[in-house]
């Protein structure tokens, strides 16, 4: 898939990619595959037509909302997500938004003015829908977490077996990074809930799992915990509490045999319920842009799915490096506040956990 004309969405985001660029080496260094980090962000933009986000995001489902003490970042992505509107609004007025207001995105902007952003995106979220207060998980919370739960094995990644249980976006560009690194990706989707990554881009898709097994399953008939048995790697995206009530249990596959890796990609880690989508996550981070008056504006395109997918692909790289045996938890919003502080890099504490440094610059 070609190019095209990256550098009109580039140009905004170069102050923050020198931490991106360096983990893509990384992966390189460890993998001998080039990463294309601006294909990678911003590939399905173009792919899509999207144009430049503002205070609605590129592909149209987040918006930034003006709270009585700050912003939030709603975003309805799905059908249910705009039926959740007038319960929404209910919440809202609950925690003291004033007035009565239009069932709409529109009313929902209204109320947001006369309620803190914390409560705005608490109420959002205990209804199952995305949202933050800009800046809330700005600092301390870890991009990638690793913990070691099973037995080392020493091997490189050619001819290993990635099973990808992921969808959008995050997940799904690990899976591309890993299979161009010589691993064999397996996609696999459920038959009731494909991804949704369908419905967009059909280059943009094909980009992201050329050359991948497909398989669709029945998750409840047992053939999912089957197929994750195959797995030497897992990709997922899910609440760890989900895959258990399939029968899958990522300590109980690392202790199965030495050397497998388990990637959980998590909005704000794998303690945390809250769900998240690329835009929203980003504005959890504090990666967004800003306008003359210094009002915030969306930044790229979902920006945290592909940072997370590039970091993602680097934790996978270094984990087989080291053996496997490990949990690798990437957390999208602690992935994206990595660009946000813009400093010397992620630093790999003792534990496996990545964090900022103490002293960078904040944009």
């Amino acid at each position: 898939m070609e190019n095209r004309t990256l550098g009109r969405w580039t140009e905004s985001v170069e102050p923050f990619l020198d931490p991106l660029v360096r983990v893509g080496r990384e992966f390189t260094d460890l993998t001998g595959v080039p990463v294309d980090v601006p294909a990678a962000l911003f590939l399905r933009a173009e792919a899509a037509g999207f144009a430049a986000p503002g205070r609605t995001s590129a592909n149209g489902s987040c918006r930034l909302m003006e709270a009585a003490d700050g912003w939030v970042a709603l975003n309805l992505a799905r059908p249910d997500d705009i039926a959740a509107i007038p319960a929404l609004l209910a919440l809202m007025a609950a925690a003291g938004a004033s007035g009565t207001h239009p069932e709409t995105t529109a009313g929902l902007a209204e109320a947001a003015r006369s309620v803190p952003a914390a409560e705005a995106a608490g109420a959002a979220q205990l209804l199952g829908v995305a949202a933050s207060a800009l800046g809330s998980a700005r600092h301390g919370l870890p991009a990638v977490r690793t913990e070691r739960l099973g037995e080392a094995r020493s091997r490189g990644l050619a001819g290993l077996r990635v099973v990808d249980l992921s969808a959008l976006w995050a997940g799904p560009l690990c899976a591309r990074l890993l299979g161009l690194a010589g691993a064999e990706v397996v996609k696999v989707e459920s038959t009731t809930r494909p991804d949704g990554a369908r419905l967009g881009s059909p280059d943009f898709y094909r980009w992201l799992h050329d050359g991948h097994e497909n398989r669709v399953l029945d998750f409840g008939s047992g053939a999912l915990a089957d197929i994750v048995a195959e797995a030497d790697i897992v990709i997922e995206a899910s609440r760890p509490r989900a895959l258990r009530r399939l029968g899958v249990h990522a300590e109980q596959f690392l202790a199965a045999r030495p050397g497998r890796v388990w990637l959980s990609i998590t909005g704000y880690g794998r303690d945390d319920d809250r769900i998240a989508f690329g835009d929203d996550a980003a504005a959890a981070a504090g990666l967004v842009d800003h306008d003359a008056d210094g009002r915030p504006l969306f930044l790229g395109d979902a920006i945290a799915d592909p940072v997370t997918g590039i970091h993602a692909a680097r934790a996978v790289a270094r984990s087989v490096a080291r053996g496997g045996g490990e949990l690798v938890a990437a957390a999208m919003a602690g992935c994206a506040a990595e660009l946000a502080a813009h400093g010397r890099g992620p630093v790999e504490r003792v534990d496996g956990t990545e964090a900022c440094d103490a002293g960078r610059r904040s944009p």
